[in-house]
Protein backbone atom coordinates (compact mmCIF):
# COMPACT_ATOMS: atom_id res chain seq x y z
CA UNK A 1 0.00 0.00 0.00
CA UNK A 2 2.45 2.04 0.55
CA UNK A 3 4.57 1.63 -2.32
CA UNK A 4 1.42 2.14 -4.38
CA UNK A 5 1.07 5.44 -2.94
CA UNK A 6 4.68 6.68 -3.38
CA UNK A 7 4.60 5.80 -7.04
CA UNK A 8 1.46 7.57 -7.65
CA UNK A 9 2.83 10.58 -5.93
CA UNK A 10 5.61 9.66 -8.11
CA UNK A 11 3.52 9.70 -11.27
CA UNK A 12 1.60 13.17 -9.99
CA UNK A 13 4.67 14.87 -9.79
CA UNK A 14 6.23 13.89 -13.18
CA UNK A 15 3.19 15.32 -14.83
CA UNK A 16 2.89 18.59 -12.63
CA UNK A 17 6.56 18.74 -13.92
CA UNK A 18 5.22 18.36 -17.42
CA UNK A 19 2.57 20.87 -16.98
CA UNK A 20 4.73 23.30 -16.18
CA UNK A 21 7.22 23.36 -18.45
CA UNK A 22 4.40 22.87 -20.89
CA UNK A 23 3.68 26.11 -19.49
CA UNK A 24 6.74 28.11 -19.09
CA UNK A 25 8.77 27.13 -21.88
CA UNK A 26 12.45 27.56 -21.28
CA UNK A 27 13.49 30.96 -23.04
CA UNK A 28 15.27 30.65 -26.21
CA UNK A 29 18.22 32.97 -26.90
CA UNK A 30 18.98 34.42 -29.85
CA UNK A 31 22.30 33.42 -31.57
CA UNK A 32 24.67 35.27 -31.36
CA UNK A 33 27.88 35.93 -33.76
CA UNK A 34 31.09 37.22 -33.24
CA UNK A 35 31.46 39.21 -36.57
CA UNK A 36 31.26 42.69 -36.92
CA UNK A 37 29.79 41.71 -40.47
CA UNK A 38 27.00 39.85 -38.92
CA UNK A 39 24.62 42.58 -39.19
CA UNK A 40 24.37 43.14 -42.80
CA UNK A 41 22.67 40.19 -44.08
CA UNK A 42 19.64 41.86 -41.33
CA UNK A 43 19.53 45.02 -43.61
CA UNK A 44 19.50 43.14 -46.72
CA UNK A 45 16.48 40.57 -45.60
CA UNK A 46 14.63 43.69 -43.60
CA UNK A 47 15.53 47.21 -44.96
CA UNK A 48 15.44 49.78 -42.89
CA UNK A 49 14.34 47.50 -39.80
CA UNK A 50 15.46 46.16 -36.51
CA UNK A 51 17.35 43.27 -35.71
CA UNK A 52 15.40 40.63 -34.03
CA UNK A 53 15.79 41.95 -30.14
CA UNK A 54 16.43 45.19 -30.69
CA UNK A 55 13.70 48.14 -30.31
CA UNK A 56 10.75 46.36 -28.80
CA UNK A 57 8.62 48.95 -27.20
CA UNK A 58 6.88 46.98 -24.84
CA UNK A 59 10.12 45.77 -23.06
CA UNK A 60 10.19 47.24 -19.32
CA UNK A 61 13.31 47.03 -18.01
CA UNK A 62 14.17 44.54 -15.19
CA UNK A 63 15.89 45.61 -11.47
CA UNK A 64 18.89 43.31 -12.61
CA UNK A 65 19.31 45.74 -15.45
CA UNK A 66 16.44 48.83 -15.46
CA UNK A 67 18.66 51.02 -17.60
CA UNK A 68 18.29 50.44 -21.45
CA UNK A 69 20.56 50.26 -23.80
CA UNK A 70 20.96 52.36 -26.32
CA UNK A 71 23.64 51.70 -29.62
CA UNK A 72 25.10 54.34 -31.33
CA UNK A 73 26.79 53.70 -34.73
CA UNK A 74 29.66 54.98 -36.83
CA UNK A 75 30.51 56.75 -39.29
CA UNK A 76 28.58 54.75 -42.33
CA UNK A 77 26.65 52.56 -39.92
CA UNK A 78 23.30 51.53 -38.73
CA UNK A 79 21.28 49.96 -36.47
CA UNK A 80 21.58 47.01 -38.05
CA UNK A 81 24.64 46.69 -40.06
CA UNK A 82 26.82 48.07 -37.31
CA UNK A 83 25.21 45.78 -34.16
CA UNK A 84 24.69 42.42 -35.21
CA UNK A 85 26.61 41.00 -32.70
CA UNK A 86 25.35 43.29 -29.76
CA UNK A 87 21.79 43.42 -30.09
CA UNK A 88 21.64 39.50 -29.77
CA UNK A 89 24.05 39.43 -26.83
CA UNK A 90 22.64 42.48 -24.75
CA UNK A 91 18.91 40.88 -25.46
CA UNK A 92 20.36 37.54 -24.17
CA UNK A 93 21.82 39.11 -21.40
CA UNK A 94 18.08 40.74 -20.24
CA UNK A 95 18.77 44.02 -21.32
CA UNK A 96 16.14 46.05 -22.86
CA UNK A 97 18.30 47.20 -26.66
CA UNK A 98 17.15 50.10 -28.49
CA UNK A 99 19.24 51.22 -31.87
CA UNK A 100 18.94 54.26 -34.26
CA UNK A 101 20.58 55.23 -37.50
CA UNK A 102 21.51 58.84 -37.59
CA UNK A 103 22.65 61.24 -39.30
CA UNK A 104 21.43 59.34 -43.02
CA UNK A 105 20.79 61.65 -46.21
CA UNK A 106 17.47 62.68 -45.76
CA UNK A 107 15.00 61.49 -48.09
CA UNK A 108 17.86 59.10 -49.75
CA UNK A 109 16.28 55.61 -51.19
CA UNK A 110 17.41 52.10 -49.44
CA UNK A 111 20.11 51.21 -49.51
CA UNK A 112 21.67 55.15 -49.23
CA UNK A 113 18.99 55.53 -46.51
CA UNK A 114 21.30 52.65 -44.47
CA UNK A 115 24.49 54.33 -44.42
CA UNK A 116 24.29 56.86 -41.20
CA UNK A 117 26.80 59.21 -39.67
CA UNK A 118 27.21 61.19 -42.50
CA UNK A 119 25.30 64.80 -41.40
CA UNK A 120 26.83 67.01 -39.08
CA UNK A 121 27.49 65.40 -36.08
CA UNK A 122 25.69 68.34 -33.88
CA UNK A 123 22.64 67.48 -35.86
CA UNK A 124 23.14 63.82 -35.16
CA UNK A 125 23.02 64.82 -31.45
CA UNK A 126 19.94 66.22 -31.86
CA UNK A 127 18.47 62.83 -32.94
CA UNK A 128 19.81 60.88 -30.98
CA UNK A 129 18.36 63.23 -27.79
CA UNK A 130 15.03 62.83 -29.33
CA UNK A 131 15.48 59.03 -29.43
CA UNK A 132 17.06 58.69 -25.96
CA UNK A 133 13.81 61.26 -24.93
CA UNK A 134 11.62 57.94 -26.83
CA UNK A 135 13.20 55.06 -25.55
CA UNK A 136 12.72 56.70 -21.99
CA UNK A 137 9.55 57.76 -22.22
CA UNK A 138 8.45 54.44 -23.76
CA UNK A 139 10.12 51.75 -21.05
CA UNK A 140 9.07 54.46 -18.32
CA UNK A 141 13.40 54.53 -17.33
CA UNK A 142 14.87 57.58 -15.87
CA UNK A 143 18.50 56.58 -17.07
CA UNK A 144 19.90 54.79 -19.80
CA UNK A 145 22.85 53.05 -20.97
CA UNK A 146 24.84 54.29 -24.17
CA UNK A 147 27.24 51.92 -26.21
CA UNK A 148 29.07 53.94 -29.02
CA UNK A 149 31.44 52.77 -31.83
CA UNK A 150 34.04 54.92 -33.73
CA UNK A 151 32.34 58.59 -34.69
CA UNK A 152 28.99 56.78 -32.24
CA UNK A 153 31.66 57.56 -28.61
CA UNK A 154 31.41 61.47 -29.09
CA UNK A 155 27.88 61.98 -30.63
CA UNK A 156 26.61 61.22 -27.31
CA UNK A 157 29.19 63.55 -25.65
CA UNK A 158 27.12 66.80 -27.17
CA UNK A 159 23.85 65.74 -26.25
CA UNK A 160 24.85 64.59 -22.93
CA UNK A 161 27.16 68.22 -22.39
CA UNK A 162 24.66 70.39 -24.45
CA UNK A 163 21.65 68.92 -25.02
CA UNK A 164 20.42 68.00 -21.17
CA UNK A 165 21.77 64.42 -21.18
CA UNK A 166 23.88 64.31 -18.19
CA UNK A 167 21.05 63.92 -16.20
CA UNK A 168 19.65 60.76 -18.39
CA UNK A 169 23.16 58.55 -18.88
CA UNK A 170 24.00 56.26 -16.41
CA UNK A 171 26.94 54.17 -17.95
CA UNK A 172 28.81 55.71 -21.30
CA UNK A 173 30.76 52.92 -23.48
CA UNK A 174 32.84 53.68 -26.18
CA UNK A 175 34.25 51.10 -28.40
CA UNK A 176 37.24 52.96 -30.84
CA UNK A 177 36.55 56.08 -29.17
CA UNK A 178 38.05 58.82 -31.54
CA UNK A 179 37.10 62.05 -28.40
CA UNK A 180 40.33 63.78 -29.68
CA UNK A 181 39.64 63.21 -33.11
CA UNK A 182 42.18 61.63 -36.10
CA UNK A 183 45.12 62.02 -37.91
CA UNK A 184 44.89 59.52 -40.38
CA UNK A 185 45.26 60.26 -44.09
CA UNK A 186 46.59 63.87 -42.74
CA UNK A 187 43.36 64.77 -41.22
CA UNK A 188 44.95 67.14 -39.12
CA UNK A 189 46.24 68.61 -41.66
CA UNK A 190 43.45 68.87 -44.62
CA UNK A 191 40.65 69.46 -42.17
CA UNK A 192 42.57 73.40 -41.08
CA UNK A 193 44.04 73.80 -44.64
CA UNK A 194 39.65 73.50 -45.88
CA UNK A 195 38.59 75.58 -42.84
CA UNK A 196 41.11 78.13 -44.46
CA UNK A 197 39.68 78.66 -47.35
CA UNK A 198 36.49 79.27 -45.44
CA UNK A 199 34.56 76.21 -46.42
CA UNK A 200 32.14 74.96 -43.63
CA UNK A 201 31.73 71.14 -42.76
CA UNK A 202 27.41 71.82 -43.46
CA UNK A 203 28.99 72.84 -47.22
CA UNK A 204 30.76 69.31 -47.58
CA UNK A 205 29.30 66.91 -49.70
CA UNK A 206 27.99 63.83 -48.65
CA UNK A 207 30.13 62.89 -45.45
CA UNK A 208 29.98 66.71 -43.17
CA UNK A 209 30.73 64.78 -40.43
CA UNK A 210 34.28 62.89 -41.61
CA UNK A 211 35.37 67.20 -41.08
CA UNK A 212 34.00 67.50 -37.81
CA UNK A 213 36.50 64.49 -36.79
CA UNK A 214 40.08 65.86 -37.16
CA UNK A 215 41.22 67.53 -34.03
CA UNK A 216 40.73 71.33 -34.62
CA UNK A 217 37.31 70.61 -35.78
CA UNK A 218 34.71 72.86 -34.40
CA UNK A 219 32.24 70.07 -33.02
CA UNK A 220 35.60 68.51 -31.22
CA UNK A 221 36.56 71.59 -29.45
CA UNK A 222 33.20 71.55 -28.05
CA UNK A 223 33.21 68.27 -27.04
CA UNK A 224 36.38 69.13 -25.05
CA UNK A 225 35.62 72.51 -23.60
CA UNK A 226 35.67 72.12 -19.65
CA UNK A 227 36.70 68.38 -20.11
CA UNK A 228 35.53 65.35 -21.86
CA UNK A 229 34.03 63.39 -19.06
CA UNK A 230 30.72 64.61 -16.47
CA UNK A 231 30.35 63.46 -13.42
CA UNK A 232 27.61 61.04 -12.02
CA UNK A 233 28.17 59.16 -15.57
CA UNK A 234 30.60 55.85 -15.66
CA UNK A 235 32.91 56.10 -18.21
CA UNK A 236 34.35 53.32 -20.18
CA UNK A 237 36.82 53.64 -23.30
CA UNK A 238 37.98 50.64 -25.24
CA UNK A 239 40.56 51.08 -27.95
CA UNK A 240 42.65 48.98 -30.24
CA UNK A 241 46.33 49.38 -30.75
CA UNK A 242 45.60 48.51 -34.22
CA UNK A 243 43.04 50.83 -35.02
CA UNK A 244 43.56 52.34 -38.50
CA UNK A 245 41.07 55.19 -38.99
CA UNK A 246 41.54 56.02 -34.72
CA UNK A 247 45.23 57.77 -35.48
CA UNK A 248 46.68 57.38 -32.98
CA UNK A 249 44.81 55.20 -31.03
CA UNK A 250 45.05 56.79 -27.36
CA UNK A 251 43.73 59.79 -28.79
CA UNK A 252 40.25 58.18 -27.58
CA UNK A 253 42.24 57.77 -24.15
CA UNK A 254 41.69 61.21 -22.39
CA UNK A 255 42.57 60.35 -18.88
CA UNK A 256 39.43 60.97 -16.50
CA UNK A 257 39.08 60.47 -12.45
CA UNK A 258 37.60 57.43 -11.05
CA UNK A 259 34.90 57.75 -13.02
CA UNK A 260 36.69 56.92 -15.91
CA UNK A 261 38.15 53.67 -16.99
CA UNK A 262 40.14 52.96 -19.80
CA UNK A 263 41.35 50.16 -21.63
CA UNK A 264 43.53 48.75 -24.39
CA UNK A 265 42.58 45.38 -26.10
CA UNK A 266 45.60 44.00 -26.67
CA UNK A 267 46.97 44.57 -22.91
CA UNK A 268 47.02 41.30 -21.69
CA UNK A 269 46.01 39.79 -25.08
CA UNK A 270 49.07 39.95 -27.37
CA UNK A 271 47.11 37.67 -29.90
CA UNK A 272 44.04 39.78 -30.55
CA UNK A 273 44.88 41.75 -33.61
CA UNK A 274 41.22 43.71 -33.32
CA UNK A 275 41.33 46.60 -35.52
CA UNK A 276 38.74 49.60 -35.66
CA UNK A 277 35.52 47.81 -37.48
CA UNK A 278 36.09 44.56 -35.71
CA UNK A 279 36.20 45.92 -31.98
CA UNK A 280 32.11 45.79 -32.18
CA UNK A 281 31.87 42.03 -33.12
CA UNK A 282 34.85 40.58 -30.77
CA UNK A 283 33.85 38.93 -28.08
CA UNK A 284 37.05 39.80 -25.82
CA UNK A 285 35.76 43.77 -26.28
CA UNK A 286 32.09 42.29 -25.66
CA UNK A 287 33.08 40.93 -22.12
CA UNK A 288 34.79 44.42 -21.13
CA UNK A 289 31.48 46.02 -22.12
CA UNK A 290 29.77 43.48 -20.44
CA UNK A 291 31.04 43.78 -17.49
CA UNK A 292 30.99 47.89 -17.89
CA UNK A 293 27.30 47.78 -17.84
CA UNK A 294 26.87 45.33 -14.95
CA UNK A 295 30.33 45.53 -12.57
CA UNK A 296 28.93 43.78 -9.91
CA UNK A 297 28.73 40.54 -11.56
CA UNK A 298 32.24 40.47 -13.32
CA UNK A 299 32.55 37.63 -15.55
CA UNK A 300 36.03 36.87 -16.92
CA UNK A 301 37.67 38.43 -19.84
CA UNK A 302 38.85 36.22 -22.84
CA UNK A 303 41.88 36.18 -24.49
CA UNK A 304 41.67 34.50 -28.15
CA UNK A 305 43.39 35.19 -31.37
CA UNK A 306 41.20 37.60 -33.18
CA UNK A 307 41.19 38.55 -36.90
CA UNK A 308 41.21 41.82 -37.80
CA UNK A 309 38.11 43.42 -39.57
CA UNK A 310 35.28 40.89 -38.70
CA UNK A 311 36.49 40.60 -35.02
CA UNK A 312 36.19 37.02 -35.50
CA UNK A 313 38.09 34.43 -33.68
CA UNK A 314 40.43 32.30 -35.91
Amino acid sequence: MRTSKLLLGLVVAALAGVLVATAAPARADLPVTYNFLSGIPGELTNPGGSLPGANDWNCKPSPRHPNPVILVHGTGGSQQTNWGTYVPLLKNEGYCVFSTTYGAIKGAPWPISAIGGMGLMSESAHELGDFVTKVRRTTGASKVDIIGHSQGTVVPAYYVKYLGGKDHVDKYVSLAPVWRGTTVAAADAIGPFVRGLGVRPAQVPLCQACFDLDPGAAFLRKVADGGYYEPGIQYTNIATRYDELVVPYWYGLPPGGKNVRNIVVQDGCSVDYTEHAGMAGSRRTATFVLNALDPEHPRRVPCERVAPFTGSPF
